[in-house]
């Protein structure tokens, strides 16, 4: 059970660690919301990938199928929502942000939905957890359904140690910047995720 464990948190943090669009976020919310903000965004990727975790196990050969036959289609809308996401960022005014100590009415589950949502727009992330599950070994055929359980919850933990940790970092320079200094990250940040969308667009066109 202890290699379980180990091995399903190393999924977990490679799943999470790579900076793509959602880290980006996490990073842009964190210096504009605070620490709770960021831990929600990421907590709605690692819910999807753990949705993604748990269809590997049990849907794994129709799942496959559907997405070799409609990979193309699904790489453009991919990419699509990545990119306008990240047009929303690059335009959003960190002055309307609530600050850390506020409370606003569904903005903590709301950054969680649209992290959630945006890594699930992505499916074929299945593929990258296919190519994990197969390189460590982690559960197969053979497998009880409680160390299959125990297996997913691991990958979650790993998932929550990274997204602590990126957020405790992010956290930690928040409070020696200013308006315009924040201003910066979000266009930044939004770009960097317009850039990702734009290469996974093109990638997508030439495959």
């Amino acid at each position: 059970m202890l290699e379980i464990i180990i091995k399903g948190l190393l999924i977990g943090l490679c799943i999470s660690v790579p900076l793509g669009p959602i880290g980006m976020l996490c990073i842009q919310r964190t210096f504009n919301r605070g620490i709770k903000f960021g831990i929600a965004t990421g907590l709605g990727a690692t819910f999807s990938d753990l949705f993604y975790t748990i269809i590997t196990l049990f849907f794994l050969s129709f799942v496959l199928d559907f997405i070799e036959i409609h990979r193309f289609i699904i790489q453009l809308i991919g990419s699509g929502v990545v990119v306008v996401f990240g047009y929303y960022i690059v335009k959003s005014n960190p002055s309307t942000q609530p600050k850390p100590n506020e409370t606003l009415k569904h903005t903590l589950f709301g950054d969680f939905l649209t992290s959630f949502g945006l890594t699930l727009s992505n499916p074929l992330v299945l593929f990258v957890l296919i190519a994990l599950f197969a390189r460590f070994q982690f559960i197969n055929s053979n497998t009880t359904l409680y160390i299959s359980i125990i297996g997913i919850l691991s990958i979650l933990g790993g998932a929550l140690i990274w997204w602590s940790f990126l957020t405790f970092l992010v956290s930690h320079f928040q409070n020696k910047l200013n308006m315009r200094n924040l201003k910066v990250i979000n266009q930044i940040s939004g770009l960097i995720i317009i850039l990702i969308g734009v290469v996974g667009f093109i990638l997508s066109l030439f495959e």
